[in-house]
């Protein structure tokens, strides 16, 4: 039986969206990670009252590339738990994408 979750990888391929990456300032925010995970995240890129990721606009600092075409997280190994938690196809995940105007297959 065809594993779900790899099915949503397919249909939905991040590294040519973004759209969670840019949909709100106040997205990518911290909540459940510990204090070693924050201080590995290089301090430029969190905001100035350290409540989550610098972004430019809805825009995460971290992001590089154009949404909608190829995207890249600049610190993916790094990234927070809520940026760990958005799942391609999840409900995130398409509220970004109609906000962008991608396919919501």
């Amino acid at each position: 039986m065809p594993d779900p979750a790899a099915k949503a990888t397919d249909a939905f391929d991040c590294q040519s969206c973004g759209a969670c990456c840019s949909y709100a300032a106040d997205w990518p925010r911290f909540s459940t990670e510990e204090d070693e995970q924050l201080d590995r995240i290089p301090a430029e890129l969190v905001a100035v009252d350290q409540s989550g990721m610098r972004c430019e606009g809805a825009r995460c600092a971290a992001l590089t590339g154009e949404v909608g075409k190829h995207t890249a997280c600049g610190i993916y190994d790094l990234r927070p738990d809520v940026c760990r938690a958005c799942m391609p196809g999840g409900d995130d995940c398409l509220i970004a994408r109609a906000a962008h105007g991608l396919a919501v297959s």
